[in-house]
């Protein structure tokens, strides 16, 4: 009797719990998919718990964010000309130097030995052709004698050009006003053509480097305007667009632009990372979306809309980014319902539930 009223009492438990289990906590077919109803013994599955975005025309600041890099106006590694052992440094690191100023000297004695005698050669030979032309004009000597003579004053004056030619590349000159680096060297080393003495670089003004999508190469023109910042400083930067690559770089799909900016106190250094802003024509009528709803695909990108309570798929053309939202340029319009979460569980024509619509 025990037994049979145990058994009783499991089987009204049991039967409690079930009725709740099925009132209460339906079985889930997928995150966030309910099965709504059935149609010829198949459940229709419901997606639950997704966003949505109200399409709608906004005012779109067009905007380019790109990155680049600084560079100096002009920059040059000092190497000398000729081998030879520095005689003289005259520059201090990290300051600035002047165009024609001396920065390195070497040793340029056998030069000057050569020259000092090229020098005593000429005025003998000199003396010579005084003396040669004055029998010419009497008819004393023959003109050939008298040319030869002329010829060994010509090719003596040739030598002494090459060596005092040779006496200048013995001094190094900053080739433009600018700002010394680091020297590699000191006085008393023996360098030759493929040692690096210093950097030398021009940096007032600077260059910035940096590249754009190539949808944009028609908008952006020689002449425009930017800001940009670098990791070093919050302050903004101005700059202008003088110079862009002939042809776009058919791997990465974009154009590299190069822009001038002033740097009186040389506070933009070379090779600095910079962050670039280019201000457009504003877009009156865009139509922008969430970035998240935004679905990649082979060729070209889409969305899913919410048509009649059901998910359709729509290919889309976009247009500018910015931090949070896309322009759509094609594919949808004003007043569509944009599913913006819960992307990876729904398929076309499948019925969604909005929990958020914005």
């Amino acid at each position: 009797m025990k037994l049979i009223l145990r058994i009783g009492l499991f089987l009204i438990l049991f039967g409690v719990l079930a009725f709740v289990k099925i009132k209460y906590f339906p079985r889930e077919n997928a995150i966030g998919a309910l099965p709504a109803s059935t149609s010829n013994g198949k459940p229709i599955v419901v997606v639950t718990g997704v966003s949505g975005y109200v399409v709608k025309s906004e005012k779109l600041d067009n905007k380019i964010f790109a990155t680049g890099s600084i560079i100096a106006n002009e920059s040059v590694d000092i190497k000398p000309e000729l081998a030879g052992k520095i005689t003289a440094l005259n520059f201090s690191e990290g300051k600035s130097v002047t165009k024609g100023q001396l920065l390195i000297k070497l040793n340029d004695a056998d030069y000057q030995a050569q020259l000092d005698k090229s020098r005593a050669q000429l005025r003998l030979i000199q003396q010579s052709e005084i003396r040669l032309r004055k029998l010419l004009d009497i008819k004393g000597v023959s003109q050939d004698e008298y040319d030869a003579v002329v010829l060994q004053i010509n090719n003596i004056k040739a030598d002494m050009q090459y060596t005092q030619t040779q006496i200048d590349k013995t001094e190094i000159k900053a080739p433009f006003n600018g700002v010394i680096g680091l020297k590699n060297v000191s006085v008393g080393s023996y360098i030759n053509s493929l040692s690096q003495v210093a950097t030398i670089q021009m940096l007032n003004p600077v260059k910035i480097d940096f590249t754009i999508p190539e949808k944009y190469v028609n908008q952006v023109k020689i002449g425009e305007t930017l800001t940009f910042q670098s990791d070093a400083s919050t302050q903004n930067y101005f700059g202008k667009v003088y110079a862009a690559e002939n042809q776009i770089d058919p791997i990465a799909r974009t154009l590299k632009l190069r822009a001038t900016a002033q740097n009186p106190n040389y506070v933009l250094k070379p090779g600095a990372f910079v962050k670039v802003n280019f201000n457009l024509k504003e877009i009156n009528n865009a139509l922008m979306v969430p970035t998240e709803a935004i679905v990649p695909i082979l060729k070209g990108q889409q969305v899913y809309i919410s048509k009649n309570g059901k998910a359709q798929a729509v290919n889309v053309e976009v247009g500018v980014r910015t931090d949070t939202k896309i322009q759509i340029l094609n594919g949808v319009q004003v007043g569509d319902t944009i599913i913006t979460s819960g992307l990876m569980s729904i398929k076309p024509e499948m019925p969604v539930k909005f929990t958020k619509v914005i």
